[in-house]
């Protein structure tokens, strides 16, 4: 063998070689692809999803599912680039820089940990959007997320504290908590009615002045709901707020007589609010993938994911705009019956 040629043969082995290595480098990407799917009127683990305790619920059928998106990578466990590269040429995932869905100063535990609080949360507020829709009413309460350690409060008040009044003010809400503790001066005493468990309390806890002078007593307080009976959302190992719109139609569908779905397979996503209004989520793409191939016909999409939704959406999945909660239940309406107006999706 000539000298060029073994030169050419070593030089080829080389980028071979360094080629090889390089795709099982880790990169700080992460992938998105469709995740599973939930029926919200049916079961997990031989569960029910939504199990109603205390109040007349009536048999349904065919599928209201959530959808989810399933992620690969991550800081404490990236992709190599061989894996980022089958995600470029796969049109059923996204791979995204991992700064998107990790903040630098936070770890994938913490994300996780995030997730688990937002779907606590989505599921609370769309039972209250479900009652708001059905006219079933229900409390608002005050309770007390947290106490800062070293402040007054810490070893006073206790999480989970129902705060009924303060200074023998209704707690109507938590700005009425904050700002009747800051009307005080440094130095004096706040008194707190509270509800522990079964148990009627005073509480008396004296203020120390904050870094720009006004009175605190170191809580951190947060809205919470009394509803008039018990609905529990178990959903195993899923996070974060985007079931919402499907929670609440879960609910609905139980507690009111009939088929909601008409005994279609019908999927769908978006966070709420407890007036109903439906939001925006990511990984739309990925989600009516996961839709599809759940057997679902028809996707019920929040108003501004649906641009993007329709230029991503799977051959016969059809989109349904949905608003509102109240919107949504009209549409499924309109689709068992044949009547009435299925809004749609439109370009713009």
């Amino acid at each position: 063998m000539s000298r060029r040629a073994l030169t050419l043969l070593i030089a080829g082995f080389l980028v071979l070689a360094l080629g090889v290595i390089g795709a099982f480098q880790p990169v700080p990407y992460v992938v998105l692809s469709p995740g599973p799917t939930e029926n919200t009127i049916g079961e997990v683990d031989k569960k029910p999803v939504i199990s109603i305790k205390d109040r007349q619920t009536y048999p349904t059928s065919g599928a209201l599912s959530l959808v989810t998106v399933a992620y690969q990578g991550g800081p404490n466990a990236r992709i190599d680039l061989l894996t980022a590269l089958r995600g470029w040429i796969d049109p059923s995932v996204a791979v995204v820089p991992e700064e998107t869905i990790f903040a630098p100063d936070r770890t994938a535990q913490e994300v996780e940990e995030e997730n688990t609080v937002e779907m606590s949360n989505s599921q609370e507020t769309a039972t209250a959007a479900a009652l708001n829709e059905l006219k079933i009413p229900y409390k608002m309460v005050v309770t007390v997320a947290t106490t800062q350690k070293g402040r007054p409060a810490d070893g006073k008040l206790r999480a989970e504290d129902v705060i009924d009044s303060v200074d023998g003010k209704p707690a109507s809400d938590v700005n009425v908590v904050g700002d009747t503790v800051k009307a005080h001066k440094p130095g004096e005493t706040v008194v707190f009615g509270v509800t522990r468990g079964q148990e009627k309390l005073e509480i008396s806890v004296p203020t120390v002045a904050g870094e720009e002078g006004q009175a605190l007593v170191g809580v951190e307080m947060r809205a919470a709901y009394q509803f008039p009976f018990d609905v529990d959302i178990n959903v195993g190992d899923v996070g974060g707020p985007s079931a919402g719109l499907m929670f609440s139609l879960g609910i609905v569908d139980k507690l009111t007589p009939g088929e909601l779905t008409g005994g279609k397979k019908i999927a769908g996503t978006g966070t709420i609010d407890s007036t109903g209004q439906v939001g925006p989520i990511g990984g739309i793409a990925q989600k009516m993938v996961g839709a599809k191939e759940s057997g679902a016909t028809i996707f019920l999409t929040p108003a501004d994911n649906c641009a993007e939704a329709m230029r991503a959406a799977p051959d016969g999945l059809r989109l349904v705009r949905a608003d509102t909660l109240h919107g949504a239940v009209q549409a499924l309406d309109a689709l068992r019956t044949g009547n009435g107006n299925v809004p749609a999706c439109e370009a713009g």
